[in-house]
């Protein structure tokens, strides 16, 4: 071969890899940029973005406000340039009388992130009968769902679970069981591999992992009572990834990849689980209940009963609904009836806890980025105060429409999305 014909081979190969690697680097910066589960990266509420606005109302930094074709608790999640949420209509939607059973539609949802225009809503047939009243209104869709970039996939208590590609066809369903609960469900469904784990303590008292390309059930472990938090994943020390999950008596540890049972630390909550764990360098913090012991601490790890040595401590202070944050050091929450906590996540002792004025209920779980924390209360109040050991509010905003806000904020770039019964927000800056 000639030498010209060499040059041009290398400079083709040359360029192929700028490619390549361009082309890395930016499927590497669109992951960074999604909000892909609940409470979005590995479940932990937490966001790298920077530059989300402090400030914001009807006529405020709202970039797009879209009527949703029903209500709904579930969070948006955001994949690209999709937004992905679920929603319930034609009977006991909020604000509209409980209608007929028989008229009950159950909804994914696809959005265009950049407009909130609709791309698709794909309607499902519910299992009926379901349960005749949800209480306080939280309704027959409250799940997050999922995707793993290719497929997106949704939980429906008794209505089981569904997978739809991108286009909002639907690719396989598979029924987790007919339980039901006066809550509705609570948990939302994640991904392991090629694993989609299902907390159906509802539906069955189950956990359950299906396989993402066909719905097959691979593994199922039963026990799983009054846990309506959503598992989470986490590292340990090994090497290995935990999956962890809360319930009245005691945290357990699984293998995701086969559900068997490795560990298990008593926590002494005796009320339902509602708050998902939040993990860091191999430690579990789990909250719940109403009263008593309402917080522990594990290193997760172990093997069997771990009570005895792997328990850090346990606190009469925590929260029934609402997930907690952990952030340098320290566990952030807010209770339902408006309290804020900061607490030494080594300790569990308290650091502060006020009371937030205009605040009545918070359900949501929230968010933290650009070293802020957001809570949004039932009325669509977003409270944001700085992550730090020290309670300072930094501003109240209000977006009121009328309805309820169940659903937790999501995180995308440097915008917000906040889910309420009749509308999906997009708030940003101009």
């Amino acid at each position: 071969m000639k030498r010209s014909g060499l040059r041009a081979m290398r400079l083709m190969l040359v360029c192929s890899l700028i490619v390549c690697v361009a082309g890395a680097s930016l499927s590497a910066q669109e992951k960074t940029t999604d909000w892909r589960q609940f409470r979005g990266p590995g479940g932990q509420g937490v966001s790298p973005t920077k530059g989300l606005p402090l400030t914001w109302n009807q006529q405020e930094n709202v970039l797009w406000k879209t009527a949703l074709p029903g209500a709904g608790s579930s969070s948006p999640i955001i994949v690209g340039a999709r937004v992905f949420i679920t929603c319930y209509s034609g009977f006991n939607v909020p604000g509209k009388g409980p209608g007929n059973m028989e008229q009950l539609k159950l909804h994914v949802v696809c959005l265009n992130r950049d407009s909130g225009k609709i791309l698709w809503n794909q309607e499902v047939a519910p299992t009926l009968p379901e349960q005749a009243k949800v209480r306080d209104n939280h309704g027959y869709a409250s799940s997050t769902p999922t995707s793993d970039g290719e497929r997106v996939y949704a939980f429906f208590g008794k209505s089981g679970v569904l997978a739809f590609d991108f286009e909002g066809k639907q690719l396989w369903r598979s029924g987790m069981g007919s339980g039901v609960s006066g809550f509705g469900t609570g948990a939302s469904p994640i991904l392991f591999n090629d694993l989609l784990i299902v907390n159906a303590s509802v539906e069955s008292e189950s956990l359950v992992a299906l396989d993402t390309r066909t719905g097959k059930e691979k593994w199922r472990s039963k026990g799983i009572r009054e846990a309506f938090n959503t598992p989470a994943l986490v590292p340990v020390n090994d090497g290995k990834t935990e999956l962890v999950v809360g319930m009245p008596g005691k945290v357990l540890g699984f293998d995701p990849a086969t559900g068997e049972q490795s560990w298990s630390c008593a926590n002494e909550i005796t009320w339902y689980i509602v708050p998902s764990v939040v993990a860091y360098q191999g430690v579990v913090w789990s909250i719940g209940g109403r009263s008593g012991i309402a917080a522990v601490a594990v290193r997760a790890g172990g093997r069997g009963d771990v009570t005895k040595t792997h328990r850090l401590w346990t606190s009469k202070k925590g929260c029934n609904v609402s997930s907690p944050i952990i952030h340098e050091g320290r566990l952030y929450w807010m209770n339902d009836q408006g309290i804020a906590y900061c607490a030494e996540a080594k300790s569990g002792n308290i650091i502060y806890e006020e009371r937030v004025d205009r605040i009545d209920q918070v359900w949501a779980s929230p968010v933290l980025a650009d070293g802020k924390l957001f809570y949004l209360s039932r009325r669509g109040d977003t409270i944001v105060l700085p992550a730090r050991p020290k309670h300072e509010r930094l501003v109240v905003n209000t977006l009121r429409d009328g309805s309820t806000f169940n659903a937790s904020p999501a995180v995308a770039g440097d915008r917000l999305f906040l889910r309420s019964d009749l509308f999906l927000y997009c708030v940003g800056g101009k």
